[in-house]
């Protein structure tokens, strides 16, 4: 009883320290309309760990926050105070059942880094191993949950804010925030995610991953092996013209290697910011697996491989907290969006984005498709360095929602994995080219689909879409040739415009049929009044019939002001 009392005076406190330091910066007001960044940013800051990771998860999102936001989350440092090394012990002997000793032969007892979630230790297991050892801090998952907890009361403030001039929905934030970072203080997941992108990608060209040692693994404690190197963000602003040369080379990697992990794995890392990225240096005289042949000759079959000398650097992936996934169905979604831009087909543009959106209201496609023409047609030639990505994905997915469209989930965490890519590629080759590098992996999709490896490259994007078209003809000439004997055959005629032309012209007839019975109703007035003098029940239900046309037609006449008004008020804006 007495723990479960302090538990709950803690709550109480924590709500007290989270509300003042909201009313402080006008935290609710203040995001739910897009306003103040860096006031928003102080809030976090102060409000502790489980903020500051709230806010970083956020600047991954330009689908739930603008890109004013986005830059300054960003900047977000969540380096806190080191557990000591006692904490230390008791956590990974209670998670794992052991004790250190037990499991390795060294273990530093200073952390090298501390989070918002654990620190990490470098350590060397009993057979020699050098790993780290990420331990959560103690009970940060309480804390995680209950924060969250006192965030949704909070976040019920919201009801007292005018919802007209709202520009986030919190309720969705929050929900999807909230899912981010409880999938990120599970080691375990991250334990198994760390595995299979292992798999997939250690060894590919210059790419290394750290392999997971997943029985030593447990609740709150990762093992993973030991990399070297520095973050990528120190070649940054490389000056010399052999760096310079050395950093376009590894943009064009990293982006190549992204959509190998989107077209070909269908599992990509979805923060690869430059902190989760090292780079090292290598032997140059290691070989890489470029190609494979197979040729059949009478009988036989022949196979052999062409091998290139890899560059003497290595890329090194880190973190596996934030994992996003695709279905084949999505991936080739996904790949159309590719092909239409690489067409720079505008309608087949449309078209794609459409394949890859949920309807959650009334769409016009035209409009949609029109708008979405006039927005995109400036990026389809430009270089990485001169686009503002996040700023761009921000403004699609504004678009969509505002055609009553909203990007599917697994979709919104590739396009803010790539606009975080995008960020690191940018910086280390400006003049690079998205549809340059992108070009292959659609040529290579199509080779997959079509199994023509005959073909020219020029020629494949089109005839691609002849072929597709194509061979659905058949089925719809027969289907069209069917509907047409049975006599049911419709036409139907849009025109831009014609739904407010329809809602007006539906407002003119209500008003003449109310006119029509208003007519009726005086008329039929007049007679009972006038032939009544001898009936006064007759006569008072004549004034009354009087009575109700003349409260009618005030109230159309106040209700057309009303609507003039409004339409004069519109216009102004």
């Amino acid at each position: 009883m007495e723990n479960k009392q302090q538990t709950e005076i803690k709550q109480g406190t924590r709500l007290k320290e989270i509300i003042a330091v909201m009313r402080k910066y006008h935290f609710i007001s203040n995001f739910y309309h897009q306003r103040d960044p860096e006031a928003i940013c102080n809030a976090l800051q102060e409000l502790g760990p489980t903020f500051i990771k709230l806010g970083q998860i956020l600047s991954t999102r330009p689908d739930l926050v603008s890109t004013d936001y986005v830059q300054a989350l960003r900047k977000l440092q969540d380096q806190v105070k080191a557990d000591p090394f006692t904490s230390v012990e008791q956590t990974f002997e209670e998670a794992s059942g052991k004790q250190i000793a037990q499991v390795f032969k060294s273990f530093d007892p200073e952390p090298f880094a501390s989070a918002s979630i654990g620190q990490v230790h470098h350590a060397v297991l009993l057979d020699g191993t050098p790993v780290v050892v990420k331990v959560q801090h103690p009970a940060v998952t309480q804390l995680v949950n209950t924060d969250l907890a006192l965030l949704r009361r909070a976040v019920k403030m919201v009801k007292y804010v005018p919802a007209n001039t709202a520009v986030v929905d919190l309720d969705r934030t929050l929900d999807e925030v909230s899912a981010s970072l409880l999938s990120e203080i599970d080691t375990l997941h991250e334990a198994k995610n760390g595995e299979e992108f292992y798999r997939l990608n250690n060894g590919q060209g210059i790419f290394v991953v750290p392999k997971v040692y997943l029985k030593y693994c447990a609740p709150r404690i990762l093992v993973n092996q030991a990399m070297t190197g520095k973050s990528i963000r120190e070649l940054f602003d490389a000056s010399a013209a052999a760096e310079q040369e050395r950093n376009q080379a590894l943009a064009t990697s990293l982006v190549r290697n992204f959509m190998k992990q989107v077209f070909v794995d269908y599992f990509f890392h979805a923060d690869p910011h430059p902190g989760n990225i090292l780079f090292t240096t290598a032997p140059g005289d290691q070989l890489e697996t470029s190609r494979e042949f197979t040729h059949s000759f009478k009988h036989a079959e022949l196979a052999y491989q062409e091998q290139t000398p890899l560059p003497p650097y290595r890329l090194t992936y880190l973190d596996f907290g934030m994992m996003g996934r695709l279905t084949p169905v999505m991936a080739d979604g996904i790949a159309e969006v590719v092909l239409a831009l690489t067409s720079k087909d505008q309608h087949r543009i449309a078209q794609a984005v459409l394949g890859i959106c949920n309807q959650t209201g009334e769409l016009d496609q035209q409009r949609f498709s029109k708008e979405l023409s006039n927005f995109i047609r400036p990026y389809l030639a430009e270089g990485l360095g001169q686009i503002d990505f996040s700023n761009m994905l921000y403004r699609i997915i504004q678009l969509c929602e505002d055609n009553n469209l909203q990007i599917k989930p697994e979709v919104t965490m590739l396009i803010k994995a790539f606009g975080t890519l995008e960020s690191t590629v940018a910086h280390l080759d400006p003049d690079i080219s998205m549809m340059a590098v992108v070009r292959p992996f659609g040529l290579a999709y199509l080779k997959r689909k079509l199994k023509a490896r005959d073909l020219a490259d020029d020629s494949l994007f089109k005839l691609w879409s002849v072929l597709e078209s194509a061979g659905q003809l058949p089925e719809r000439l027969d289907t069209a040739l069917d509907t047409f004997n049975n006599g049911d055959i419709e036409v139907k005629l849009r025109y831009e415009g014609q739904k407010h032309l329809l809602k007006q012209v539906e407002r003119v007839a209500n008003r003449l049929l109310v006119v029509i019975v208003l007519a009726a109703v005086i008329l039929g007035s007049s007679l009972l009044v006038e032939s009544s003098t001898r009936h006064p029940h007759i006569y008072h239900l004549g004034v009354f019939g009087y009575a109700i046309s003349l409260g009618v037609i005030a109230i159309l006449v106040v209700s057309e002001l009303w609507h003039r008004f409004k339409h004069w008020r519109n216009s102004k804006k």
